[in-house]
């Protein structure tokens, strides 16, 4: 659990000093809002008993969430949409999580 909290600090630093530069076609206050949210997504995936969340990748782009990677069942990419929708500020999800067979 330490090293997983430990994983969680690093990207949640990483996402925030890259929300100091503005993503091309946006407004630094929109970028800064969207890193937020990918921060704050992917800080709940990690910390829901149901998700793999270092497996799961999170951007986010106006509001919109997009979830990407590999999961062990079908049940596990419903919960992160689940999760991605329970965070403020998000507007929409796009599931693109592929899950692996067997």
């Amino acid at each position: 659990m330490f090293m997983r909290t430990k994983i969680l600090g690093v990207a949640v630093m990483v996402v925030a000093l890259l929300g100091a530069c503005a993503g091309a076609g946006q407004k630094t206050g929109a970028y800064v809002d969207d890193s937020a949210i990918t921060a704050k997504v992917k800080a709940r995936l990690v910390e829901d008993p149901r998700t793999s969340g270092m497996a799961i990748s999170v951007d986010t782009h106006r509001g919109t969430v997009q979830l990407s990677g590999f999961v062990s069942d079908p049940d596990e990419k419903k919960a992160a949409t689940e999760v991605a929708h329970s965070v403020s500020g998000v507007k929409e999800v796009q599931n693109d999580i592929q899950v692996k067979k067997n």
